[in-house]
């Protein structure tokens, strides 16, 4: 197993990515300046997202705008629409900042990986049958499914043409990591969908080992992607793109992690999606998994719901949930989000970031864990 996939938390002699003099110990969650650093990297990020998305034809530009929650379906711009938080973007522009360059450095990076997060939500949604995306109808829903897999293929084009065009002499490097992300992100959503197949128990089931797999994959590899751009496209050297890329691979598995839990107990008004989506859907989360991994009666209990053919709906998804929580899941599940998130502190704490972009990457990895969106 790779580094990206470590699940134990530094040795005690490897402090957390913080500025000299602080404790060593990891801080506390500073929400206040998370919000504001994203706020800041999609403010700088959105005139380079405009002026790219443009190059779209009309009807694939307006489908990318509704994606990305500029519009609504009709193509009115929508001051109610969510184009997400920006994490990508704002790891591209971070990592930059804390190689010495400056954030509009990554910009061409932040607009390909926010265009290549759009485009597999896109997909994903279809893919899962997920009717909404960011409390609106999914693309698919809005337009069709035949639309909906065109505009992801445009922002996928977009994207890498975006990337190519980069200033300097690092796109070529930058166009090949972004390439090898985007197989590794096919990887993961394969392994996801061949994980339905796989029983819940037994020899065959989907363990953790290959969900970690599977979790670096799919959300991993395009965070560790975002910070290995921003790090190549400021020039750093290629020991520091490696290592800011095992740090977004961390980050990813984490952010999997947390995600699998707002699956379950999620705030809908917050997430989008009704609480215990995720159950209903009977998706191998890590969650189940671990609650599953374990012994006594609240996971036989649950294999049993599982394996049988009763719908998890209403008061059946809640016992579910209750099975989960008293097997142990939920609290593995943030076990290991915050192993995660403390390895990738300790990749980006070994690449000795800038001071400014140190506290601002502190900020942004301390507010993952308990995250509500």
């Amino acid at each position: 197993m790779n580094r990206a996939a470590r699940t134990t938390a530094p040795p005690a002699h490897e402090a957390p990515l913080t500025l000299p003099g602080h404790p060593a110990t990891a801080p506390p969650p500073d929400t206040a300046r998370a919000t504001a650093v994203l706020a800041r990297c999609r403010e700088l990020t959105r005139p380079a997202l405009v002026d790219a998305v443009g190059r779209l034809d009309p009807w694939t530009g307006r489908m990318a705008a509704y994606a990305l929650g500029w519009r609504d379906a009709g193509g009115t711009p929508d001051p109610q629409g969510s184009g997400g938080k920006g994490l990508r973007q704002a790891l591209a522009l971070l990592s930059a900042e804390a190689v010495g360059a400056t954030g509009a450095t990554a910009l061409p990076a932040a607009v390909a990986v926010e265009l290549v997060h759009t485009f597999s939500l896109l997909h994903d949604d279809i893919m899962d049958g997920d009717p909404l995306r960011r409390r609106r109808p999914a693309v698919w829903r809005a337009y069709g499914v035949g639309p909906a897999v065109l505009a992801g293929d445009a922002l996928h084009a977009l994207a890498v043409q975006s990337l190519a065009e980069a200033p300097g002499d690092r796109a070529p490097a930058a166009v090949r990591h972004l390439s090898r992300t985007l197989t590794a992100l096919v990887r993961g959503q394969a392994d996801d969908l061949r994980f339905e197949e796989l029983p819940w128990t037994g020899p065959d089931a989907a363990g953790l080992a290959a969900y970690r797999a599977m979790a670096e994959h799919k959300t991993g590899a395009l965070l560790g992607c975002a910070a290995a751009l921003g790090a190549e496209l400021g020039g750093a050297p290629q020991a520091t793109v490696a290592e800011l890329d095992r740090a977004g691979r961390h980050l990813g598995v984490a952010f999997q992690a947390v995600d699998d839990l707002l699956g379950i107990w999620g705030d809908p008004a917050l997430t989008g999606k009704p609480v215990h989506n995720d159950l209903r859907q009977r998706k191998k989360t890590y969650p189940v998994l671990a609650a599953l991994a374990g012994a006594g009666p609240a996971r036989r209990e649950l294999a049993a719901l599982l394996d049988s053919d009763k719908p998890l709906e209403g008061a059946t998804a809640a016992h579910a949930a209750a099975l989960v929580d008293e097997a142990g899941g939920r609290a593995a599940t943030r076990a290991e989000a915050s192993a995660q998130l403390d390895s990738a502190r300790a990749c980006l704490r070994a690449v000795r970031p800038d001071p400014a972009a140190a506290r601002d990457l502190d900020a942004l990895v301390g507010s993952l864990l308990d995250r509500a969106w």
